[in-house]
């Protein structure tokens, strides 16, 4: 099969693939492409509550496939970084399952996702400064709020690898797991993610982001969703919610 991206939805989740598995998933000029406007087609999809990104088989993503750059016509730096931000600003909850290389492009889509799990043995690396390429300022933006500045400066200036006990302690991943474990862990809080509120979720998201001038949109969203009223009789009766609000 050649190198691509496979989706599929079920249970109001949506699973992205990175498939280039002879080449530890890297990300190639056309896969670049293909996934802003695959993201399109998926954050109005009602069927879509939250999205997981993960890496075919060993590995989540090597970074791009170097022999790919040289392509003439290709900006593969632009390409990467319309990839993270349309990953970035999708609307509802993304988690990135990660095992594995998780190095250059790959952590930049990682960084872009809401939460990452990693399994034990993942290695994580930012890698321009091994090609002398200059880190795109709004991937930097990212890294360095997830992260914090010091973290950032030590993956970027080094290109040196950490593996999942730094990557936990430094805020990169949310949760580690241990080998074998990944996958039943991330498809149980994915039930979790499309279990809540999307009107909290949204609202959260946009405001994790700096967003804060849509505060009386939000606020207004909420007077007539009647997710709060029905969140409470749910508590009040121990039941599971049934939110109704939806994105779109």
């Amino acid at each position: 099969m050649e190198p691509q991206l496979l989706h599929s939805v079920a249970d109001g989740i949506a699973t992205v693939v990175i498939h280039h598995p002879a080449k530890r998933n890297a990300m190639t000029a056309r896969m670049w492409r293909d996934l802003p406007p695959l993201l399109g087609r998926l954050a109005p999809d009602p069927a879509v509550r939250a999205l997981v990104l993960t890496g075919e088989g060993a590995h989540f993503c090597a970074g791009a496939d170097i022999s790919t750059l040289g392509e003439p016509g290709e900006d593969t730096r632009s390409l990467a970084v319309a990839a993270e931000d349309a990953l970035a600003a999708f609307p509802k909850p993304t988690l990135a399952a990660v095992r594995g290389s998780c190095v250059g492009g790959g952590c930049q889509l990682a960084a872009a996702c809401d939460l990452r799990f990693a399994e034990e043995g993942a290695r994580f690396g930012v890698t321009p400064a091994r090609l002398g390429i200059v880190y795109a300022a709004s991937s930097t933006r990212r890294l360095a709020s997830l992260v914090g500045p010091a973290t950032a400066k030590y993956l970027l200036f080094s290109a040196e690898l950490i593996d999942t006990e730094r990557a936990l302690r430094t805020g990169l991943v949310d949760e580690v797991l241990p080998a074998g474990e990944l996958e039943a862990r991330v498809a149980r809080f994915a039930r979790v993610l499309v279990s809540r509120s999307q009107l909290t979720q949204a609202a959260a998201k946009e405001f994790a982001a700096g967003l804060d001038e849509r505060d009386a949109y939000w606020t207004e969203q909420a007077r007539g969703s009647g997710d709060t009223a029905e969140g409470v009789a749910a508590f009040l009766e121990r039941r599971e919610p049934r939110f109704s609000w939806t994105a779109s």
